[in-house]
């Protein structure tokens, strides 16, 4: 599990979303986040964890951090939620629900946990659904839905 830090002494001089660039699943999101928002930097930890020398090298691997110029420090499923306040159109409700809810915390952080084990798996899920390129995704999870729905059918015909 990451641990949340609340600041930094080193705050960078824009804001900055720090992500694993080892990770191909990240790269695929952050480039679709890139295409959404503004204002906002993405470096990977790889390139700028020495510039946060009061931030373990073992936590910027366990989870994103989002570090603001006043130093401030989101982790984790919070950092992913306040990178909404930096979309063209911001949506503020994620991050504020993270925050309030306990129930909805809980289930963010476990949530990331998971994903953060399972991100080859979810590579290829993410593939599956909405293509190889992040740019142009395609619904391609709608054809999977679509299909699904017509094996059920098909089922539930033979079964009747």
């Amino acid at each position: 599990m990451f641990a949340p830090i609340q600041k930094t002494q080193f705050p960078p001089r824009k804001d900055l979303f720090i992500w694993d660039g080892q990770c191909g699943f990240c790269k695929y999101w952050i480039l679709v986040w890139k295409s959404k928002t503004r204002g906002l930097e993405y470096q990977t930890f790889q390139e700028v964890a020495d510039n946060f020398p009061d931030i373990p090298l073992k936590e910027f691997k366990k989870a994103s951090r989002l570090i603001e110029k006043d130093g401030s420090v989101f982790s984790g499923p919070e950092s992913a939620f306040r990178t909404f306040a930096y979309f063209k159109k911001p949506r503020t409700f994620w991050q504020k629900w993270y925050q309030q809810s306990k129930i909805f915390r809980q289930l963010s952080n476990q949530g990331y946990n998971f994903i953060a084990k399972n991100r080859p798996f979810l590579m290829q899920l993410t593939i599956a659904f909405w293509g190889k390129n992040p740019i142009k995704r395609k619904p391609y999870w709608l054809v999977w839905l679509l299909g699904l729905f017509g094996f059920l059918g098909a089922l539930s015909y033979l079964l009747l």
